[in-house]
């Protein structure tokens, strides 16, 4: 083809290719870019007129801004310290002196776990000693010597129980108070119904064991049915704390933020797109968070700022407890700039990796009690200290407890427990030293005050200043709420 053949460039091409960046960034920003970022701009006051929502009338609102609650809280945040697995209730904080005796004896007990229904079986005596500690004269066993000495800012609930004693389901209801997948989890109604206090960091954060994720993975703190807004994000204690929010290669942070500014500036030159996109802008909103981000997560996981005794209190200087000890510290951290939910797993993957004790229950619990003992004990002393603990609620407990009998013909593993279990609160308003509720002489069941996985929930919400039979979302033709359709009450006892 000759050159007079060639098919002529577009007029402008040669002017195009001479573009700057900042030309480039501006007229890419003037473009579809400019539809989504409205109502995000307008929300921050770079615009005169507000964006709308979807149906071109309503106000466009960040999800994520602060929300009042129903009533005056009393906790501002949560931390769910998670043992993953399910500790056995009746070799912690339930005592059971009966059990003592009956060592090694086949006695009729009816249980229900993973090895199915039994209507009987042989008695584990429990495996450590048990003294009562503080005024309120709290029953805890060895395994936990330094959570023994706050015992007298905690309230135990020892008749716990859940729908199921699989690790699956167990682990998906007392995250989002539903057996099946697909509903939004704790931190996700809190979010929803709170909003976040600090722009620059997610409201809604989890912490995983370095061994891995708990069964089901990120179903455990996702958003369900709400927009994926309110969703827990996962965050590490060592490196860098939020994954997949590196820079891509060769872009600057000063580009960046040189991207955004010309955004800004196209749109506010753009009358035409002021009608905004609820969606888009939400989307694009998440980007921005991210931005800041990448800021201030490095500044919050950043522990060397913390006085060398603070690091020693929480086993920072021990390799068994310096890892839970740095997510516990973090957890504080959060507190202190606003995170509404924070939760950490106790152990992770299968078997021995978390408190799951089917074979060697000495060798299990000893070493995840003795990991977490003394950095949660160094938690509640350090909210004190800093006059943040009546407004932080810390829960504590996994997705069931164990059975008094073995689940082998030899050993000492306990098979799985949800007909009756113990879990603990303390801070954001709660009463301490009180102990609410029993289990039966072995601990199999719970007889006295049974409650619900829904009531702590119930609780939780309550201190937070929800409703929880008000706070819903309406989704499937049902206004959808964490404790479900039936009224549900918080535990008025520990409050």
């Amino acid at each position: 083809m000759s050159l007079e053949q060639q098919p002529q460039q577009p007029a402008g091409h040669a002017q195009f290719c001479r573009r700057t960046r900042r030309e480039f960034l501006w007229e890419a920003g003037g473009g579809f870019g400019s539809v989504a970022l409205t109502g995000m701009l307008s929300a921050d006051g770079f615009l005169n007129s507000q964006a709308v929502a979807a149906d071109g009338v309503s106000q466009f609102r960040n999800p994520l801004a602060p929300k009042d609650p129903h009533f005056k809280p009393k906790a501002k945040s949560v931390i769910f310290l998670f043992m993953y697995g399910g500790p056995s209730h009746v070799d912690t904080f339930d005592h059971k002196p009966k059990l003592y005796g009956l060592d090694g004896k086949t006695i009729p007990v009816k249980t229900k776990g993973r090895g199915g229904e039994k209507n009987e079986g042989r008695v584990v005596g429990p495996k450590w000693k048990f003294k009562q500690y503080g005024q309120s004269g709290q029953w805890v066993s060895d395994l936990f010597p330094h959570l023994a000495t706050c015992v007298d800012d905690i309230a135990f609930l020892k008749s716990m129980t859940a729908d199921s004693p699989i690790h699956g389901s167990a682990m998906l209801m007392m995250n989002s108070g539903r057996i099946l997948s697909g509903f939004p989890s704790l931190g996700s109604w809190l979010n929803y119904g709170l909003g976040s206090e600090n722009e620059n960091l997610p409201g809604y954060v989890v912490m995983l064991d370095p061994t891995g994720g708990p069964i089901s993975g990120a179903k455990n703190w996702s958003s369900g049915f709400m927009p994926a807004t309110y969703q827990g994000t996962t965050m590490r204690s060592k490196g860098a704390p939020l994954v997949d929010l590196r820079r891509p290669a060769g872009m600057s942070r000063a580009v960046q933020r040189e991207l955004l500014d010309a955004l800004k500036t196209a749109n506010e030159k753009h009358e035409a797109t002021r009608a905004g996109n609820s969606e888009l802008a939400a989307r694009i909103a998440s980007y921005e968070l991210a931005f800041k981000m990448q800021q201030h997560a490095p500044e919050a996981a950043d522990l060397s700022s913390e006085t060398q005794q603070t690091q020693d209190m929480y086993g920072l200087n021990n390799p068994r407890t310096a890892d839970f000890g740095r997510r516990c510290l973090l957890a504080r951290r959060l507190v202190e700039r606003g995170v509404r939910f924070i939760q950490l797993y106790s152990g992770g993957n299968h078997n021995d990796a978390n408190w799951d004790a089917h074979g060697d229950l000495v060798k299990n619990h000893s070493y995840h009690a003795g990991n977490t003992d003394q950095p949660i004990a160094a938690l509640i002393k350090d909210l004190k200290a800093r006059g943040l603990f009546d407004e932080t609620m810390i829960v504590w407990g996994g997705e069931f407890g164990r059975q008094p009998t073995a689940e082998y013909a030899k050993g000492t593993g306990r098979d799985h427990n949800s007909f009756g279990f113990t879990m603990w609160t303390a801070g954001g308003g709660i009463k301490g030293g009180t102990s609410v509720g029993a289990t039966d002489e072995l601990g199999a069941a719970a007889v006295e005050k049974p409650f619900h996985v829904k009531r702590l929930h119930a609780t939780i919400l309550h201190q937070m200043g929800l409703d929880p039979n008000r706070l819903s979302y309406f989704y499937g033709g049902l206004d959808q709420k964490l404790v479900g359709v039936e009224h549900t009450e918080p535990i008025s006892e520990i409050i």
